[in-house]
Order: structure tokens, then C-alpha cells, then sequence
């Protein structure tokens, strides 16, 4: 019978938390975005200020995926809550639960650190993350719209003057 563990990322697990994110950005079809290094996994996951948590799932002695997640803040609600960034289970070891195991300890860490949510983002076409979220009990928010400020749009932003007052 094969074992599902699932531990913390150190600075040690860099490589290999750079060929899962690789994998995913394969997944994804936008390898060409991916332009992480493995110092720069080192530096913003495990340095100093950690920018985010990460996971590892392994089966047996395989490492079969991970997530990516760190905390966010609901000011509704006056909670802290989870926002998973990335959960990436290898093509080899899809459909032996590893997903579901890596989003179980993901609630348990929620519910320990008293978080009220998890929330995430999914990739319209892909149908099958879609349906198993959706067997889960996850509920997609249609209402909003995501934006995001990147590049010189963002550079251009910080370096406009404020209006006075």
C-alpha cells in the first residue's frame, strides 16, 4: 500500500518547488511566462520575509506535487482567510488522491490558525480542477471580476504624482 505525506517546503526543496511550478506553467500552456529562478524561489519562499507557504505530497518516494498558499484578510468578516496560489499534482500521480489530500491539510491548517476561507483562482477551460472543486463542495464566485497591475502599467501607476490634498 503506498503512503501519502504531505510536509512543509524548506530552502533544501527549491529545485524542486521551481519543477513543480514549471510543471504547472507546462500545464497551464504558459511555460513561456515562467520565468522563476531557483535563488529567487529561495529568497521570496524561504529567506527572510517569506512571501508565501509551501507544501510538498509525496507517494512514497516520489515527490507528486504541492501547494502554494498564504494568508489573506476578509474585512467583511474581520478574519483572516487562505488565498492557494497554485496546487499542481504531477500528470503520473493524478487520480490517486493527492489533491484532495493536499486541500484536506490545507483546511486543517485553515481551521487551526482559525482562518475563515479558502479561496483560489481556476482557469476557465480547465474542467477537470472545475468539476473536482465543485465535488468538494467549492463554490465559484461569478460576481467578481479579477484584475491585476503588472509591468509598466504598474510602473507608470507609482510614479504618477498624487492628486494635492
Amino acid at each position: 500500500m503506498s503512503t501519502i505525506r504531505i510536509v512543509p517546503a524548506a530552502a533544501r526543496d527549491a529545485a524542486l518547488v521551481l519543477e513543480m511550478i514549471r510543471g504547472l506553467a507546462e500545464y497551464e500552456q504558459r511555460l513561456a511566462d515562467c520565468t522563476a529562478t531557483e535563488e529567487q524561489i529561495r529568497e521570496t519562499l524561504f529567506g527572510a520575509d517569506p512571501a508565501a507557504e509551501v507544501l510538498l505530497v509525496w507517494l512514497d518516494a516520489d515527490c507528486a506535487g504541492f501547494a502554494v498558499f498564504y494568508r489573506t484578510y476578509s474585512t467583511f468578516l474581520a478574519n483572516p482567510g487562505m488565498f492557494l496560489e497554485d496546487l499542481y499534482v504531477t500528470p503520473e500521480f493524478r487520480g490517486k488522491g493527492l489533491g484532495r489530500a493536499l486541500l484536506q491539510r490545507l483546511a486543517e491548517i485553515a481551521v487551526e490558525r482559525g482562518w475563515g476561507r479558502i479561496e483560489w483562482e481556476v482557469l476557465n477551460w480547465n474542467e477537470p480542477s472545475l468539476r473536482f472543486y465543485r465535488q468538494l463542495g467549492a463554490m465559484p464566485k461569478d460576481a467578481w471580476t479579477m484584475y491585476r497591475l503588472t509591468g509598466e502599467a504598474l510602473q507608470s501607476l507609482a510614479k504618477t504624482p498624487r492628486p494635492p490634498g
